[in-house]
């Protein structure tokens, strides 16, 4: 990552705490991925993308996550556990009975990011998978419950994890 990157999302930082990671890389010209990687530490923990399987696996046993994916502007949101999957056919295929599905391409997974950053003021924690050519390939938020507060199994599990350079061995 370059300075100049990480000089100018400290400034964006600066003038707008608030702002989410895909507007400030449009901002800035930038791929989403550049963005989260040039966020102070406080913010983001890194792990390999190699990591990927294994961490879905551990999301599976999580409860109620939300699940987003941006495409040419639009949002798509799935509010719900992530399901089990298997490697086939080169892809780490979702095996719910009902809810999300989707067959993810694992190997263009480069860095998973631990990102804590608020969102629309309040505390907000996800697990950001980036894909080689730098643009988010899907994000994994922490749970609420009916009142909009993060599900504290999962906050404390997350902010754990999120002092380790790979995912932890259970």
């Amino acid at each position: 990552m370059s300075r100049i990157h990480n000089q100018a999302v400290s400034d964006l930082l600066a003038n707008d705490p608030a702002q989410n990671t895909l507007t400030m890389a449009q901002a800035l010209g930038i791929t989403e991925g550049e963005v989260i990687r040039a966020l102070p530490s406080e913010m983001v923990t890194l792990w390999p993308g190699s990591q990927s399987e294994a961490l879905l696996r551990q999301l599976a046993s999580w409860g109620k996550l939300t699940t987003i994916v941006e495409s040419c502007g639009s949002i798509f949101e799935f509010k719900g556990p992530m399901p089990s999957g298997r490697v086939a056919r080169g892809y780490y295929n979702l095996m719910g009975d009902e809810g999300l599905h989707g067959h993810l391409k694992l190997d263009d997974i480069a860095h998973i990011a631990l990102l804590s950053k608020p969102f629309m003021g309040t505390e907000s924690h996800a697990f950001v998978f980036i894909a080689n050519d730098g643009r988010c390939a899907f994000k994994v938020y922490l749970g609420r419950d009916e009142k909009r507060r993060l599900l504290p199994d999962q906050q404390q599990r997350f902010l754990a994890w999120r002092q380790h350079d790979v995912l932890p061995v259970n």
